[in-house]
């Protein structure tokens, strides 16, 4: 039997950046090398995502163990993988969507499926001895991606203190993937002291950014512009802004409804609001302005701002590529945010980021809220040259793995390495 075969495969609970269960994996070959991949979970999801399988038994951890999805790995999928060879990832995740058997992984819990897939591509990568950016990439795989990095979190991912989920920046004017690092760190301190001076109580979201006590919506914009400013550098030109609405969050009969400064309003005027904010401040993207199923809304938001900023696709598209193909017939957005727990598979994922790229949108390699040390979503980046990558912010461990993993990988690619900053926008935008 060749070194590549897998020899075993085994799964546990294990423990994600919110203290919630997870699932983890371990593909262990007949070499003995070991491949592991660690699942993880949102917090704000679509419902147009793969199943995440949890028990609901309120007597364990809330309902929220996965020892079902553990349990399929361990009894169902294992036994089928077992002398599979490992460097076949497309006919492994195709097995694994085969054993499924439903369109969105509801049987055996696409944190399960995910697991293993990933575990696989890892085992792959170390059996041949190649980092898994090139062994998923080629020789071609050495884009850096451009970060894009919350400072302000909101919405689900802070007790729904405000409406607007994420504030976040984008280093655009950076020359290097370091240098964009060493930016946003920059404005994130910054903000700290702005947040102080302004009598704001400091403390952490979900995925690092400051925690928003604010009476509008648009004070995190002045704070960030004020952080953006007082860390000298120039807003918009420097530093640009990026916000993730998570508007499905707060789409209710026909109406965006902002709780913060109780305020309703129709699709279009809440477009119009976005539009108002485009125009006042330097924001150069917006993730999920309108909301899942507001096609409508979507329609009158992209023909306003389509070709002025990136408008990113997430509760919308979940990595589907046949929620992408609505989006292109449709004509809205022109930016795809790329999860691999919404769809389920690296293979899967892998074929809505060249699906993306086909169409000329724009592919944002996304973490999840509640997050672990796995680093996989940077090395997907760069395999891919997918050119974003979108991971919280730059405290806590589970967000700053991933942002180390790029800078480890930015000195092994060295004078080959590519850091696309502003130039990678021009693919979309008509004025910037």
């Amino acid at each position: 039997m060749k070194s590549t075969c897998i020899k075993q495969v085994k799964a546990r609970q294990i423990f994600d950046s919110r203290a919630n269960p997870t699932v983890e994996v371990d593909i262990i070959l007949e070499s003995g090398i070991i491949g592991r991949g660690l699942v993880p979970s949102g917090a704000s999801t679509g419902k147009f995502e793969a199943i995440e399988l949890r028990d609901d038994d309120i007597s364990k951890l809330s309902g929220k163990s996965v020892l079902t999805a553990v349990r399929n790995v361990n009894e169902i999928i294992a036994p089928q993988l077992i002398g599979k060879d490992v460097l076949d990832q497309a006919a492994l995740d195709h097995l694994l969507i085969e054993l499924d058997g439903t369109p969105n992984k509801a049987r055996l819990g696409a944190n399960g499926i995910l697991g293993v897939s990933m575990a696989a591509a890892w085992a792959g990568a170390n059996a041949e001895n190649i980092p898994l950016y090139r062994y998923l990439g080629g020789a071609n795989a050495r884009m850096l991606p451009v970060p894009m990095i919350q400072i302000i979190g909101g919405g689900k991912h802070a007790g729904q203190t405000i409406d607007i989920q994420d504030y976040l920046v984008i280093p655009a004017g950076a020359n290097s993937f370091s240098e964009a690092i060493e930016m946003v760190i920059n404005v994130y301190h910054a903000t700290r002291k702005v947040f102080i001076e302004r009598g704001k109580p400091i403390s952490v979201a979900d995925e690092g950014g400051f925690w928003p006590t604010f009476v509008s919506n648009t004070e995190g914009l002045d704070l960030l512009v004020a952080g953006i400013e007082k860390a000298g550098y120039r807003p918009g030109e420097e530093i640009a802004i990026a916000l993730d609405i998570a508007s499905s969050h707060f789409y209710q009969d026909g109406q965006y409804c902002f709780a913060l400064e109780n305020r309703k309003m129709t699709p279009e005027e809440f477009a119009d609001v976005l539009v108002s904010w485009v125009n006042k401040y330097p924001i150069l993207s917006i993730e999920d302005g309108m909301a899942e199923d507001d096609w409508d809304g979507w329609k009158h938001l992209s023909a306003k701002l389509k070709s002025r900023i990136q408008l990113i696709g997430d509760d919308l598209f979940v990595t589907n590529v046949d929620r992408i193909q609505q989006g292109l017939d449709k004509d809205v957005a022109n930016g795809v945010l790329i999860k691999p727990n919404q769809i389920g598979t690296i293979t899967e994922t892998l074929e809505a980021i060249e699906f993306t790229k086909n169409a000329g949108y724009l592919p944002i390699i996304s973490a999840r809220s509640g997050e672990t040390e796995d680093a996989m979503i940077v090395h997907l980046a760069i395999a891919t040259a997918a050119g974003q990558l979108k991971v919280g912010s730059v405290a806590r461990s589970e967000r700053t793995a991933k942002w180390n993993e790029g800078l480890r990988i930015e000195e092994q690619l060295g004078a080959s390495g590519i850091y696309p900053g502003k130039a990678l926008y021009r693919r979309i935008l008509n004025t910037r």
